[in-house]
């Protein structure tokens, strides 16, 4: 079947997002990484026991947190995570994009982090996104970490 126009502008805009929200975290621009969000917006990251590596419930929560991560000196300790590497890059490769309605999607984002201690954590965000107003922005994000490197962040 045919995709629509409307279709091929929403997986783009939601794809400019996707890439927005690494490059901002890399950058440790918080206003810009919060941005990609729902005033709703919700990140997680869940343990397979049901616990949460963090959760985070509001743009506001989310620039907080971020905003602590930003200010935090490397070796100090943050939300229980030394800040240790001086480069990190996150790098996103496959991405599914599935268009559920005129104003949600879901997606699916195999990502990579190289930093500079060299190849570092990997896994998938599985993403719902909300458009609002002209802009895609995410509903609520599961960041699933599959791997990580010895001594990784």
């Amino acid at each position: 079947m045919a995709m629509t126009l409307d279709e091929l502008l929403a997986r783009e805009a939601i794809r400019d997002t996707i890439m927005k929200y690494n490059m901002s975290g890399d950058s440790l621009r918080a206003e810009d990484y919060a941005a990609c969000f729902t005033q709703d917006g919700v990140i997680e990251s869940p343990r397979g026991d049901g616990t949460f590596n963090f959760r985070f419930e509001s743009r506001a929560e989310i620039l907080a947190w971020q905003n602590r991560w930003r200010e935090a000196k490397p070796g100090e300790q943050g939300d229980a995570v030394v800040r240790k590497a001086t480069l990190v890059r996150h790098n996103v490769t496959t991405c599914k994009i599935d268009v559920t309605g005129p104003e949600t999607a879901k997606a699916r984002t195999y990502w990579f982090v190289v930093s500079n201690a060299g190849p570092d954590h990997c896994g998938v965000y599985l993403d719902d996104f909300r458009k609002v107003d002209d802009q895609w922005l995410i509903a609520r994000r599961r960041v699933k970490t599959e791997w990580n490197a010895p001594g990784s962040l």
